[in-house]
């Protein structure tokens, strides 16, 4: 069967990178959007162009903080209410910056954890309490294939924040599972953003290509998707049967 159209869509983190990405290909589908991230000018900017583009749909946005809980908690029924109720939520608001454990930069990779998997944690919560609600939705995790195994250096802190969202999807998706709520994980490879710069591997690809694959990923509605698709999925079925060392040659 079909999935519905998901025309109200909430998307965190779409001041930049793959969350504006996202919503530039939705709005083009005609989808009514809620936009969040901390740069609230640039939230602006973003929803005037794409109300240029796309006068037909609803562009609403807020200013938020996904590590702090009580604000996400309040910031999305709001937008909710003004889109008239919600079909998507996509959890994409992180941060990349990290270092090698035990090398004195513990602060930076404290804060990889904390947004990636707390915020991403409050996130979820305020989405899910939405969609039980209505007995209906779809949630997308934006995690990444950098959480298939244990990856060293600047990686670290930030594998492990995307293995523990994995998890969380997981778990989410099980206590649903027969309901109208469907869950999804996307694990992208390298794609040209601000967030791994200084960090790209050999099948990096441009940002207009990434996001053309993560949103065709969205709309299939899968379990789990890597993304692009090739050569990823091979990938990272690879990673998860070689030994150790050969793994941090690769990564």
């Amino acid at each position: 069967m079909p999935h519905p159209v998901r025309q109200r869509i909430l998307i965190t983190g779409a001041s930049s990178g793959l969350g504006e990405g996202m919503a530039r290909r939705f709005a083009a589908l005609g989808r009514d959007l809620a936009l969040v991230a901390r740069r609230t000018d640039r939230l602006d900017a973003l929803r005037a162009d794409l109300l240029e583009h796309h006068p037909g749909i609803r562009v609403v946005t807020a200013g938020l903080d996904v590590d702090d809980p009580d604000a996400v908690a309040r910031v999305v029924p709001g937008l909710v209410e003004e889109l008239g109720g919600l079909d998507r939520f996509v959890v994409n608001a992180g941060i990349g910056k990290g270092a090698s454990v035990g090398t004195g930069q513990a602060a930076v990779n404290r804060a990889v954890l904390h947004t990636n998997v707390l915020g991403a944690h409050a996130q979820c919560e305020a989405a899910m309490e939405v969609f039980r609600a209505q007995g209906s939705g779809h949630l997308v995790l934006v995690s990444s294939v950098a959480s298939v195994r244990g990856m060293r250096q600047t990686r670290t802190a930030y594998g492990a924040s995307k293995a523990a969202l994995n998890a969380l999807g997981e778990g989410i998706r099980s206590d649903v599972l027969g309901t109208g709520i469907r869950v999804t994980t996307v694990l992208p490879g390298y794609i040209a953003t601000d967030i791994n710069v200084g960090r790209r591997g050999p099948f990096t690809v441009d940002l207009d290509t990434g996001v053309d694959a993560l949103t065709a990923a969205i709309e299939r509605e899968p379990v789990r998707a890597y993304v692009p698709t090739w050569p990823w999925r091979p990938v990272s079925a690879l990673l998860r049967v070689l030994p150790l060392p050969a793994v941090r040659r690769v990564t």
